[in-house]
């Protein structure tokens, strides 16, 4: 593991409408993908797999400031010092750190615990772990005034909790036992503007999140795909996903990022991480927007 030691090049903001919109990176790891589809397509379409089976992707958290409101979605990771990342980084070789979400934040003038809400796109550690902060070697709630929210299905029936040493239930555990979980069914209004949406496939209860302000959309979608060619190939999906319902949350998510020009997000792009999905052919295709 390395850690960049610059203040500001892990950090991309941008203003759209009323909404203060940055993404903050938390670093990359390498990942072999394991994606359903023909390897030899597979490899035209991510040349870098050829070389050990594995793909870069990146860590891209975002705080979204709009009104009263201050959003973090997805709050990734513990801090890079902790005993946390280094079980982590024992598991996933070659990974890179950032200085991380709480460095991140002090960089924009963002208080912990003035942060209003926190939204969680699905219940996988990489997305949610950094609800808690190790502190003199014991865990803390990192937002305490904070709503946290995620999909009542991958709160409810994740098998994550019958492990009571797993992340899910020692780290968004702490989160329920404080009073400060709020589990999503449908589309919920979470704070003027903001939105969560239901998008299933990578689990059960994964969402993406909507930001609206005047004429201008963003979409933090989560993993709702992890690499651009999985938006041109909406049936491509990691080994253990939902094909039949990613599919229609992504065909969904598409047709109404792309019909709103909005800007989005996904979690595991190449930091700065912003891009359009747009109409290609009848279908969709990824856009940097860089």
């Amino acid at each position: 593991m390395s850690i960049s030691r610059s203040s500001a090049d892990y950090i991309a903001g941008r203003r759209l409408g009323d909404a203060g919109i940055t993404i903050i990176s938390e670093g990359t790891l390498q990942w072999a993908p394991k994606i359903l589809a023909p390897e030899d397509e597979v490899l035209r379409a991510i040349p870098e797999l050829a070389d050990n089976g594995k793909v870069t992707l990146g860590l891209n958290l975002a705080h979204v400031a709009l009104g009263e409101a201050s959003i973090v979605i997805d709050p990734g990771f513990d801090d890079p010092s902790s005993s946390w990342q280094g079980r982590l980084a024992e598991k996933w070789p070659g990974m890179r750190r950032s200085p991380g979400l709480a460095a991140g934040l002090a960089e924009i003038g963002v208080d912990p615990a003035r942060v209003t809400h926190v939204l969680i796109t699905h219940a996988h550690a990489d997305h949610f772990a950094g609800v808690a902060v190790e502190r003199g070697g014991r865990d803390s709630v990192r937002f305490p005034n904070a709503r946290h929210f995620i999909g009542r299905r991958d709160w409810e029936q994740s098998p994550a909790r019958q492990d009571p040493a797993s992340d899910l239930t020692v780290r968004l555990g702490m989160i329920d036992r404080a009073g400060l979980l709020d589990l999503v069914d449908g589309e919920r209004v979470v704070a003027p503007g903001v939105t969560m949406i239901p998008a299933p496939g990578e689990t059960p209860g994964h969402c993406v999140v909507h930001v609206r302000t005047g004429r201008d959309s963003f979409y933090h979608v989560g993993d709702l795909f992890h690499h651009p060619c999985e938006v041109e190939h909406p049936d491509w999906i990691p080994a253990g996903r939902d094909l039949a319902a990613s599919r229609a949350s992504r065909n969904r998510v598409y047709t109404d990022a792309a019909a709103a020009r909005a800007a989005v997000v996904f979690s595991h792009d190449r930091f700065p991480a912003w891009g359009r999905v747009v109409p290609a052919g009848g279908e969709f295709r990824w856009e940097h927007d860089r």
